[in-house]
């Protein structure tokens, strides 16, 4: 059971090599720096000031070293551990998260660093030349694994078709690679942790290979060798040989308590100095003393090395598994991000934009397949020199095969292996820069992150950006002869959430072929786009923008205002008044409608749901781009019975009326959905 528990943590901290970033060690702010060190230093202060006084007279020579074993376990800050616990939070990518991460990384390095200090100073005086020789053979294998073993896995990875897996053969080679690494330090006298950890560190982290290792052995690793090693090292316990000795356990105590404050108070403090609120900055300072996995095998080494007791172990263990406990609980009690809405001090839509206002737009894209319609629709905004676009573009990647999140800034970014890997998706956004110089400007970021906490990260850039629209693809995708081919649940799940969190209005784009036809128009080309009227913020959200579009001389703008046969009692009167005034120049065709744009307006009369369904079959074919708005949960005589029926709520009745694959059209569609709220209470 031992061998099979160590071959297992083994494996595991393989993988965790594989995940870690180091180069965020390497990047960190001046906060995150402070904040690791200090985390590292003040534990190992306030353990030596415990020690010197409750040491007793004439202490033995290992009750000291026990101790020091003690305090150094106390001030260790494990980046994979931390991780661990804001993966299991779901707060990995959130500003607590990335603080956390980067100064758990500092941290690490330089318990790293300051250990290897202390075992060279307490060997150098004994036996310098041993200490000589395992220095010369250290270094001669981090050079072994990052200048050849490095280089060939980038082979590896050349050798790989874009988007296709990696072969079994080289999966296969990298793990015993990464085992002969193990066996190499245990033969040097050193723990096999440490070499399966530095070759995973050497492993180029995400895709192709190192999602691959990932995918292939974290699920048996964290649910069958992770529970075996636990179960293995916490049968070694002796409750009754530490309780025996009263002392023993008061010093435990104190010294458990007084280290774990010593670690908490002043990242607590120095997050809090940096305008951190109390409860995140209390948040921050319980992640940054959390204590896991990585802190129990090394009690495990030390005891399996009689460099701690018994007692001593089983004190730590006990620590350990309180940590564990009691940490994540407050965390979660303390900062909720979920609760915090990405709201603004002003509106942030189109209808409030004026209109010589630069149109600022967030355009997010999943896969190449998503970019030529979200091209064709920020060109269709129609920038110019007097509204000019701004479009910010995210790339949006599942993360696999890391820890810690990863944000490339394309236009910040030097040339480096992580940009340029994902650059070629970016390409045609500043194509289509170059195409309108002076009236867009683009600025594209990849953003590789949890599915789950994708719309933290797009809703915060809106949020900072000071974005009006955010624009996201369907989650389906069409075939070239129309039918059904693609279903992502996850981009579904991605744009609900942002819809129900959204800082700013927020479109969905159905691309069913058509909005491509306005690639590369010739002058005597016309687009036709049409937008369906019911009444409603959105839909006169959704009208502003077709106005906008209208400005385009080749695009022809077709307005239909659908109208309830009698009059419906429930519409609030204010609502009705907006409406009128909306429709007023485009009814005249004048003000921003002039220019001689070709704008219809028509009117078309329903009284039930099945007529619309009908009006919607008879129009669908007529244009090449519907905009409708998405009155998701607004009752109306021109809907009745059909909300029961729909398939994709977030799209609202009549947008989910455009995406059913019973319609047999081509025409992309637009929902639109106007900002939802202010929140001036934000902090």
């Amino acid at each position: 059971m031992d061998t099979a528990s160590l071959f297992g943590f083994t494996l595991f901290f393989f993988l965790t090599g594989v995940k870690m970033d180091i180069k965020s060690a390497f990047r960190t702010t001046k906060r995150s720096l402070g904040i690791g060190i200090v985390s590292l230093l003040s534990p190992i202060l306030v353990g030596a000031a415990v020690h010197e006084t409750l040491r007793q007279p004439n202490e033995p020579e290992h009750i000291r070293t026990e101790r020091l074993v003690g305090t150094l376990i106390e001030a260790l800050t494990s980046f994979s551990v931390i991780a661990c616990l804001l993966a299991e939070l779901k707060i990995l990518n959130t500003e607590l998260g990335r603080l956390a991460l980067s100064s758990a990384a500092v941290g690490d390095l330089s318990t790293l660093f300051l250990v290897r200090i202390i075992t060279f100073s307490r060997h150098i005086s004994s036996s310098p030349f041993s200490v000589l020789v395992r220095g010369v053979i250290t270094c001669c294998f981090v050079a072994l694994i990052f200048f050849v073993f490095r280089p060939l896995m980038y082979w590896v990875i050349k050798r790989t078709p874009n988007g296709e897996p990696v072969a079994e053969v080289y999966i296969t080679a990298t793990t015993m690679a990464a085992v002969g690494c193990a066996v190499l330090t245990h033969w040097t006298d050193r723990s096999p942790l440490i070499g399966a950890f530095l070759f995973g560190l050497a492993v180029p982290d995400g895709p192709p290979l190192g999602s691959a290792l990932i995918d292939k052995f974290e699920c048996f690793t964290s649910g069958l060798f992770l529970s075996v090693y636990v179960t293995s090292s916490t049968m070694r316990i002796r409750l009754q040989k530490w309780l025996s000795d009263p002392s023993h356990v008061k010093f435990s105590t104190i010294f458990a308590i007084a280290t774990f404050f010593a670690k908490l108070i002043p990242c607590c403090i120095g997050s809090f100095l940096n305008f951190m609120p109390f409860r995140d900055a209390l948040a921050f300072g319980l992640i940054m003393s959390s204590k896991g996995i990585v802190q129990l095998s090394h009690i495990c080494t030390f005891r399996d090395n009689k460099i701690i007791s018994q007692q001593v172990f089983t004190a730590m263990i006990f620590c350990i598994l309180a940590n564990a406990t009691i940490v994540p609980l407050l965390v979660r009690f303390l900062y909720d991000p979920n609760s915090r809405k990405y709201g603004s001090y002003e509106q942030r839509n189109l209808m409030h934009l004026k209109p010589d206002a630069e149109l600022r737009v967030l355009a997010c894209v999943h896969t190449p397949n998503n970019i030529p319609a979200m091209i064709c629709l920020l060109d269709l905004t129609c920038s110019t020199k007097e509204s000019p676009n701004a479009v910010y573009v995210i790339h949006l990647i599942e993360l696999r095969g890391r820890n810690s999140p990863l944000f490339i800034a394309h236009h910040n970014q030097e040339t480096s292996t992580a940009a340029s890997s994902f650059f070629e998706n970016i390409i045609p956004f500043y194509e289509y820069e170059g195409n309108n110089w002076d009236l867009v400007t683009v600025k594209a970021f990849t953003i590789i992150t949890p599915p789950k906490l994708m719309h933290d990260d797009i809703c915060t850039m809106a949020l900072e950006k000071q974005t009006s629209f955010i624009i996201l693809p369907f989650h389906r995708k069409w075939s070239i002869d129309g039918s059904l081919e693609e279903e992502n649940n996850v981009v579904r799940n991605l744009n609900c959430n942002i819809l129900d969190q959204a800082p700013c209005s927020v479109g969905i784009l159905i691309d069913r072929g058509r909005i491509q036809k306005w690639m590369k128009p010739s002058s005597s080309s016309s687009f036709s786009i049409g937008m369906l009227f019911l009444g409603g913020k959105d839909d006169r959200e959704a009208l502003t923008l077709a106005k906008r579009m209208a400005r385009e001389p080749r695009v022809n703008l077709t307005v239909i205002h659908l109208i309830p046969y009698q009059d419906c009692v429930n519409v609030v009167y204010w609502d009705k008044v907006l409406d009128t005034e909306m429709l007023k120049d485009v009814k005249q065709n004048i003000g921003v409608l002039g220019n001689g744009c070709d704008i219809m307006y028509l009117e078309e009369v329903s009284n039930c749901g099945a007529q619309t369904i009908m009006l919607i079959r008879s129009i669908a074919n007529d244009y090449d781009l519907m905009i409708v708005g998405r009155r998701y949960g607004v009752e109306s005589v021109l809907l009745t019975g059909l909300s029961e029926w729909s398939e994709f709520p977030e799209l609202g009745v009549v947008g989910d009326l455009f995406a059913s694959t019973d319609l047999d059209s081509r025409v992309s569609v637009l929902v639109v959905q106007q900002q939802q709220c202010i929140n001036v209470n934000r902090h």
